[in-house]
């Protein structure tokens, strides 16, 4: 049987020392799993961004993929408690504030653990190296036990909706990529922001150069781009931005 991978997905960045110590632990326990590092850029804090950003990426990984996801602003208080959600055959480890909802929502099945295990040493802001590391690690190999079994909304927030209709992301192109899922969308459907009507578009090329529009991004998500410019200084959008999508034919979304 083919060994499962992990995957991380983080708002740790790439500076300072953090990424290095979630994949130490890893290769330390289970060192022929291969990680991969999926995102750490995730909008920092952002939980409910993080959660529908995390949803749109987990189709491509296979079934039996462990995530080790981490953003995790109330570490170490009594906030949330440490989880592990198998949604659809694949495992999420990390803290139970809702970072799964969206995978949750999205899910034909799932089912809810809380970790009760705890290592001799908890760093009491590092959750990500001393628990959810570990147990990603071990799960990944078939030797640990989840935790004691809880009811999903223990785990996630299950009233948020399928889609929310604001950005969750900039890449580094300064394309804005929303939580709303394109195939829930009207096939005239408009973004009205800043002032303009974006139509929408099946490329960039779609459109003239340093014209905005919005098109499916390769996640299946709603994505508002400038041909070859910047949506995001060109619009004024930014991570939180509300982006209105109307139908011109039966109103918005």
């Amino acid at each position: 049987m083919r060994t499962p991978q992990i995957a991380l997905y983080t708002d740790f960045g790439f500076d300072g020392p953090y990424v290095g110590q979630l994949k130490s632990v890893i290769s330390r326990l289970a060192p022929e799993v291969p990680v991969i590092d999926l995102m750490h850029d995730v909008p920092s804090h952002d939980v409910k961004s993080a959660a529908y950003l995390l949803a749109a990426l987990v189709g491509e990984f296979p079934v039996g993929t462990v995530f080790a996801a981490i953003v995790d602003p109330g570490v170490g208080s009594d906030e949330r408690e440490p989880v592990v959600v198998k949604a659809e055959g694949r495992w999420f480890v990390g803290p139970g504030n809702g970072l799964f909802s969206s995978v949750v929502g999205q899910a034909a099945s799932a089912e809810a653990w809380t970790v009760t295990w705890r290592p001799e040493r908890v760093s009491p802001s590092f959750h990500g190296r001393d628990i959810f590391a570990p147990v990603a690690a071990r799960i990944s190999l078939g030797r640990h036990r989840p935790g004691r079994t809880c009811e999903l909304s223990n785990a996630v927030n299950l009233e948020w909706p399928l889609d929310l209709t604001r950005v969750i992301y900039i890449d580094r192109f300064g394309n804005a990529v929303t939580g709303v899922r394109a195939k829930t969308v009207a096939e005239d459907a408009v973004i009205d922001f800043g002032g303009r009507t974006l139509p929408r578009a099946f490329t960039f090329a779609d459109v003239p150069e340093g014209s905005a529009m919005w098109y499916e991004n390769s996640n299946g998500l709603v994505e508002i781009a400038v041909n070859r410019g910047r949506a995001d200084r060109e619009l004024g959008l930014a991570v939180g931005s509300d982006v209105p999508i109307r139908s011109t034919g039966s109103g918005c979304l």
